[in-house]
């Protein structure tokens, strides 16, 4: 499933509704199926995303059915270079400060 972004300021955006969902959490949204971020929220909301780092986050370990180690959950072959939620947000900063620019709020849901 996925989550559009809308402001009349901008061109929609569409974003993974699990990526979406981590966003609008850090955000202190509630990843509900509508929501509006308002102008005078989105200074903060700015903040927040900027100060993301680029680390992912490690894959949950698993046990080795043999000597019962804990071991790195193998990864799947195209994941040669995994997409930290920094990298994700970018879009979303884009779109933040171009509404903010613009007066404008981002709605999503509706």
């Amino acid at each position: 499933m996925s989550i559009t972004f809308k402001s009349q300021a901008t061109g929609d955006l569409f974003m993974l509704q699990v990526h979406a969902e981590a966003l609008l959490k850090l955000l202190g949204k509630t990843p509900a199926p509508q929501g509006i971020l308002e102008v005078k929220d989105m200074p903060a909301a700015l903040a927040t995303l900027r100060a993301l780092t680029d680390e992912v986050p490690q894959a949950p370990e698993v046990e080795d059915e043999e000597t019962g180690e804990r071991l790195p959950q193998p990864e799947p072959k195209f994941a040669d270079e995994p997409v930290s939620l920094r990298k994700r947000a970018w879009p979303l900063i884009q779109m933040i400060e171009r509404a903010q620019a613009a007066d404008k709020p981002i709605v999503w849901g509706v």
